[in-house]
């Protein structure tokens, strides 16, 4: 980082090793949506800026491939207790540039921490297979091998995690990574970075490019560059998918979200709230797993909605860093304009304000949306369909459960789905039947751990292979076949060395 006046340090690029100064780079102000406070100035780096950062890679990959699988676990467990020694750091970092609640951001950094743990077991989960005698005196085994150079391009609403859902599995499968963080909020992998430069890492294995549209397309294009994680909205995600297959490379591509809730009579009510209030306003509504829809079975909708209000006017509104606080502003006053009006459109379309989060009571400078219901809302109303990335839940009502279903399956997502019911024989049906790659069950968000992949489905994945588990040892290798005969034999089936 460049020293400047206070708020207008320079970020650099980390590049072979080294933090580096990107070339001749328009800079944007990093704010902090809490009260719009500059916190750093982040270069819009260049064609030169990110080929300089794939030929690092590129020379660095034959020397980190040749290390062996444990000594790459062993450097994973490195960057494991690095990080864990800069969790506070990390934590106050992710509320500062992007929001959320301490609390949250602390969670968040576990969750990192938890992908890089995941990915010191490389040396078991990358393992092939072999069968001996698939012919007489023939051998076949199925080895892994790294795919080459990997790049991801990450969102703003996880600083912390996203970005290791990617880098510690492909380094860990002997690959070298590039990653493009959010420009809104690249001072969290600043840190991470720093944690990275301590380790002993060749020259070239990770680096950062920081930038916005150029490098995003110079990653999607670049004969160097073999692999590509992306997570961000829908229409994005299907052009990045196009583009880099195109490009002949391996893809990845995480999309936007529209998950639903389903509430039946026989739903704790109490339980239920706390686990709606946590996934429609937990980091302001900015989760790609947020619920955004709550969908009623017969008479659940009366028993729920008096206690979801009442809890839901309760939230307190503020800064991240301040005690109490549980729903933060959003990233920025853009994001708060678009929200405003998702909302606006939602009443004119016919929804019923039940809470009204339009005008918080927090800091004017600050992007803030409170937390809003709008009840009386059909499938068919745009604001029960569209992503809107926000602190705003939906209220669909349906008549029987396989009305909720036809509900849930008529969105064009596939994220996640929750149930909150006590029938064991309700969430059979609904697991079954309802087309979402995860599913809770009494839970919010149903997210899951780093050992399991997150598998969304639809318009929320364009790709084969899913960010983290075992799927991610997939992506980040090639499989490599190898049949094998000696001609050692004797007739009385010894073998021998001549």
């Amino acid at each position: 980082m460049t020293a400047t006046e206070p708020g207008t340090a320079v970020l650099d690029n980390y590049v072979a090793g080294r933090w580096t100064p990107a070339g001749g780079a328009d800079l944007l102000d990093v704010t902090n949506p809490a009260n719009g406070d500059v916190l750093a100035r982040v270069p819009l780096s260049g064609a030169a800026d990110l080929d300089a950062a794939v030929r690092a890679a590129r020379e660095a990959l034959p020397r980190w491939r040749a290390v062996s699988v444990p000594n790459r676990a062993r450097v994973l467990f490195a960057l494991r207790e690095g990080l864990e020694s800069r969790k506070e750091d990390l934590a106050r970092s992710v509320t500062l540039e992007m929001g959320k609640t301490i609390a949250d951001a602390r969670a968040e950094v576990a969750r990192m921490i938890e992908m890089v743990e995941c990915a010191c077991a490389i040396p078991t989960t990358m393992q092939g297979r072999i069968l001996e005698d698939v012919a007489r005196n023939v051998d076949c085994e199925t080895i892994r091998q790294p795919v080459g150079v990997c790049a991801a391009i990450v969102p703003f609403n996880f600083p912390a995690m996203v970005p290791f859902w990617f880098l510690p599995f492909a380094i860990g499968c002997g690959n070298t990574f590039i990653l493009k963080p959010s420009e809104q909020v690249p001072l969290t992998q600043q840190i991470a970075f720093e944690v990275l430069d301590g380790l002993d890492l060749p020259a070239g294995v990770v680096n950062l490019v920081n930038g916005g549209r150029e490098v995003v397309e110079g990653i999607l294009d670049h004969p160097g560059i073999d692999a590509v994680s992306f997570v961000g909205s829908a229409p994005v995600a299907k052009l990045v998918y196009e583009r880099a297959a195109q490009a002949g490379k391996r893809v990845q591509a995480l999309g936007g979200a529209k998950n639903h809730m389903v509430v039946m009579p026989d739903a704790v009510i109490d339980q239920t709230v706390k686990g709606i209030i946590g996934s429609a306003f937990g980091a302001a509504g900015q989760r790609c797993m947020a619920g955004s829809v709550v969908v009623t079975v017969g008479e659940a909708h009366d028993r729920l909605l008096p206690a979801l209000r009442d809890a839901t006017q309760a939230l307190a509104v503020g800064a991240g860093m301040d005690d109490g606080v549980e729903v933060g502003p959003v990233v920025s006053p853009g994001a708060r304009d678009r929200i405003r009006e998702w909302i606006d459109r939602g009443v004119q379309d016919g929804g019923t304000l039940v809470v009204d989060g339009r005008a918080p009571d927090a800091d004017p400078g600050g992007s803030y949306v409170g937390p809003t219901i709008l009840d009386d809302v059909t499938s068919e109303m745009a604001i029960a369909r569209e992503e809107v990335f926000g602190p705003v839940l939906t209220i669909v009502r349906a008549a029987t459960l396989d009305d909720a279903i036809a509900v849930v399956n008529g969105s064009r997502f596939g994220n996640g789905a929750s149930i909150f019911t006590e029938s064991g024989a309700a969430v059979r049906r609904f697991r079954h039947e309802v087309e979402a790659g995860m599913i809770g069950v009494n839970i919010g968000v149903a997210a899951p751990v780093a050992f399991f992949p997150f598998s969304g489905w639809k318009d929320s994945f364009l790709g084969d292979l899913h960010a983290h588990g075992p799927d991610a040892v997939e992506f980040f290798t090639r499989k490599k076949t190898v049949t094998s005969r000696w001609f050692s034999e004797q007739s009385s089936g010894r073998y021998f060395v001549e």
